[in-house]
């Protein structure tokens, strides 16, 4: 098998973030190159300096598994790098919007239901719990790795609680922005529609992020 059929079937074996994954091809075609480069120079024709290349390099089969691992680390990472800084962002965010919004608040807060504020309570624990397990995990994949038996796991349980966490913040968020008696609501008032906008995108991204580290993890 010459360098760029071996490459290329890397590539296809491989699942993970684009920018590692690309890394981690060219890190190895580098190697492989390198490696035919100085069997030619020893005499070699460059067909046969290649193909003793990538046997020597090892077979897709024995390769793949370690690559593999490193893409489910660095999905995982990623993803906790987004709840780590995501999550606080977005509870800030709300807070500052809280104070100005509705623009009638007094009546408002008054009037709010009893279970108002338990409900409020609970969404920034949720969220800056969720935050707090993405800097755990974002550790855990990082330096954490030289105690962590089973980092795939790690990658795995985050996109779990992420996807079993969002639609729970999400229900408990539109239920305190329209389930207290508001009149005014979220998209008539600006710095409510950019929050709304600027959550949504938290929302997607972590979504996406949280699909990639499952699909990854099955993989590896």
């Amino acid at each position: 098998m010459r360098i760029d059929d071996y490459v290329a079937e890397l590539g296809k074996a491989l699942c993970g973030p684009p920018g590692p994954k690309h890394d981690l091809v060219v890190e190895a075609r580098d190697s492989l190159a390198d490696t035919a480069d100085a069997l030619e120079a020893e005499g070699l024709a460059r067909d046969e300096a290649e193909r003793l290349a990538v046997r020597e390099f090892g077979a897709i089969t024995e390769i793949v598994p370690s690559y593999q691992r490193e893409l489910t680390a660095a999905a995982g990472r990623r993803l906790g790098l987004l709840m780590l800084i995501s999550l606080p962002i977005t509870v800030l965010m709300w807070s500052v919007v809280w104070r100005f919004y509705p623009t009638n608040s007094l009546a408002v807060w008054v009037a709010r239901p009893d279970w108002y504020d338990t409900a409020s309570r609970w969404l920034d624990i949720l969220q800056l719990s969720t935050g707090l397990y993405g800097g755990l995990s974002l550790f855990a994949l990082g330096r954490g790795t030289r105690w962590i038996r089973r980092p795939r796991l790690v990658t795995k349980w985050l996109g779990i609680i992420v996807w079993s966490m969002l639609p729970v913040t999400v229900g408990l968020g539109l239920v305190l922005s329209y389930g207290a008696g508001m009149q005014e609501t979220a998209q008539t008032f600006l710095p409510a529609v950019l929050a709304n906008l600027v959550t949504a995108a938290f929302w997607g991204l972590q979504l996406y992020g949280a699909t990639r580290c499952l699909r990854v993890s099955r993989t590896a």
